[in-house]
This record gives structure tokens, sequence and C-alpha cells, in this order.
């Protein structure tokens, strides 16, 4: 095929598991990343090409430069799939300009960044009649005695951007258990100027979590789609997938496709919902706009979001698809899921036993593959060069 498919970011799963999907369909791959330093995703035997560019925030306009002069380039428009939020808000800010030499299925500029804005999508779902925790904003009057009375204590501050917080603070949101606790949580973000809101936790344990994965095509109309339930994430309640399965929620579908499609979503997103564990009600708590974490396991389901995404935008789109049965094949991160396990046990939230029975199921590795395995040694080279060099100042 004429059309490469360009992919931005390669030192994190999420690289590596696009340039598979895209790569063992003969695709010519593009591994797209600012440094050669723990780019293990850009390793894979699938990887047809690589480009070191400038840093996407550090050296902004010649990141989004370098982008056009490669794209003008070549013969046929290539398809741009970025693999981390940082790059979705780039692309997002300069997405008219990028468009004219790619190949991207949103067309709405601002909409991806209003999607991953917390205090946004939580105003446009509430309008649309979606079940979002309850909200209190930093401005508003007698926020302590709000915070006390509707949300009540545990409760978190949480980012409107979270690729900021995280990159600050190393974790997804602060969990607080007094007023004082907010206080100091509210000043931090407010020393990092970063804006926060605080929620109320919905109660339940971590799998209570729940995604809607789907595809829409160029009329916002839902095309393929999966339902997942989390089953550990790390860190432990306020993480990231590391243990996932697929599972069929006939629910997720029915708020999820309808919330997308009304908002005029095109292309691939996951909404991720927590189910009242007092209530039975489904929650949208965020919605991930890029290459999801467990998109090994989808692809294993018959799922193959870049793929699906790559065929529709060069014109030959893949017959729809909906999985309405179990496969019972799990997303399973190894290496944080052994650290998300010692956190569980620590507080009693697992038992060894449980953790034990859990393993039995079929795996989709994070990074391991038989046919592919340079990537995972490259993986595994890393962590014992960070063990080592924890060891060293001790």
């Amino acid at each position: 095929m004429k059309n490469k498919a360009v992919i931005l970011g390669c030192n994190y799963y999420i690289g590596l598991s696009t340039i598979r999907c895209l790569g063992t369909n003969g695709i010519h791959t593009v591994a797209v990343d600012y440094s050669n330093e723990g780019t293990y995703g850009a390793k894979s035997k699938y990887t047809s090409e690589r480009l070191i560019v400038p840093h996407y925030k550090e050296q902004k306009q010649d990141f989004i430069q370098y982008l056009l002069d490669y794209g003008r380039k070549q013969d046929a428009k290539p398809v741009l799939i970025p693999c981390h939020d940082s790059y979705v808000e780039v692309i997002d800010e300069h997405l008219e300009e990028l468009r004219e030499v790619y190949l991207i299925p949103q067309t709405e500029q601002g909409l991806y960044t209003k999607a991953m804005n917390k205090e946004v999508l939580h105003r446009i779902a509430s309008e649309k009649g979606v079940n979002v925790p309850e909200t209190v904003r930093v401005y508003e009057e007698n926020l302590y005695e709000k915070v006390e009375t509707i949300l009540g204590y545990p409760c978190i501050v949480k980012p409107t951007d979270s690729p900021s917080f995280v990159a600050k603070f190393r974790r997804k949101i602060f969990k607080v258990h007094n007023k004082e606790e907010l206080a100091e949580a509210l000043q931090k973000a407010k020393d990092a100027n970063l804006e926060v809101i605080v929620q109320r936790i919905i109660p339940g344990f971590d799998d209570h979590m729940y995604t809607f994965d789907a595809y829409l095509n160029q009329e916002s109309k839902v095309t393929h789609w999966v339902t997942a339930q989390k089953f550990r994430q790390y860190p432990i309640n306020f993480g990231a997938s590391v243990y996932t399965m697929q599972r069929y929620v006939p629910d997720l579908y029915d708020i999820g496709a309808k919330f997308l499609e009304e908002i005029g979503w095109k292309g691939f997103a996951e909404i991720e919902f927590k189910k009242d564990a007092e209530t039975g009600k489904y929650y949208l708590i965020e919605i991930n706009v890029r290459i999801t974490n467990f998109n090994t396991m989808l692809n294993k389901v018959g799922m193959n979001v870049p793929y699906i995404t790559y065929m529709e935008l060069i014109g030959q789109p893949l017959a729809p698809t909906a999985l309405k049965e179990d496969k019972n094949i799990v997303f399973w991160y190894g290496y944080e899921d052994l650290l998300a396990v010692r956190d569980y046990i620590k507080t009693g939230q697992l038992s060894a036993g449980q953790v034990f029975k859990s393993y039995f199921k079929k795996h989709a590795y994070a990074i391991w593959d038989w046919k592919d395995p340079v990537p995972a040694i490259s993986y595994a080279g890393m962590i014992a060069g960070k063990v080592a060099k924890k060891l060293t100042k001790k």
C-alpha cells in the first residue's frame, strides 16, 4: 500500500502494539520519537522506518514543521497515529495544517482537547444525560463546605489536563481524606499552575471499572466496538490498566455509542466507566482519545484499531464488527502488574490466592511476542538498568 503509517511515540508499549498491528498487515510503518533512548517499540521487526524529530513540547514549531516537510515528500498522504496524549494535544492544535498532508480521522479542531479536558467533558456529558461523578469547582464559593456535604471524604482532586498533571506529579489524581489534605492538594496544583476539580469517589473496587472501546467512521457512526472490564490498575485504584479482560456489557454500548455519535466523534475513542457498587449505575470517568493501553487484547479479540483506522482513511473501510460474547482474553502488563499486586496485597484489597487464581486465563501481553522478541529484550534491559541504579544508590 502506498500510504505510510506515521506512529508518534515509540517509547511505550502502545506505540509498539500499533506498529505490530499495522506491520503484520504489510503496511509501511514509520516509528517517530524525539530520542533513541528508551524507544524499545521502534525495535520491532515490523518497523519499516525510524525518525528522530524535535521534541513535541520543547520545540513544538520545529516538530510540526518536520512533520509537514516529511508528509509533503511522500507520494501518498501518510496516516498519522498518535500514541500518547501529549502528541494528541499538539495534533489538535495544528489539525488544519496537518490534515493538508496527513490522513487524520478527526476533522473538528478542538474536539480532541474538549474530550481530554476533564471539566469540559464533565459538562458535555451532563448535557447529554450521561452520569458523571458529582463535582465541585475550586473557584466556587463555600468550597470546603460543598466538598464535605456534596462529595464527602475521601474524595479526589482531579486535573483538567491529565498529561501535564502526570508529568508533574507522576500520578493521575490526589486522594484526600480531610479538609487539610484537600487544602494541601489544591495548593500543590496552584503552585504548579495546573487546573483541577474535586470529585466524589464512585464506590466500588477496581473491578468496577469498565471500558467502551469504539471506532466511529467519517459520518460519526460507531462501526466497531468492544467492551472490557478492568481487574487491576497501577497505581492501584486510580491508575492505568495492567490486567484487563474483554467482557461483553451491552449497557456500555447503549450509553457510549449514543454519546460519541451525538458529539460528532470520528476515529477511535475509549470511554472509561465506573459501576457504582451501591446503585449499579455507570458513571463516565474519562475518554482516552488515542490508542488504548490494552490494544494488544483488542487486536486478539478481533478489533485491530490501528488497521481499522488506516483502512478507512485510505478509502477501504473494513466491515463493521461488534463483539457480543466473552472471549476470556486478558491484557497483561506483567512488570507494573507485579507492582500493583504488591500494593493490593499490602493494603488488604486482594489476597495472594485471589491474584494467583486470576492468572489462569489466556493473556495478551503488553510487550512480549514470540514472533517479535527484540522489543521485550530491550525493555528488560532498561528495567534491569533502573534496578541496578537503585541498588547502587543504596
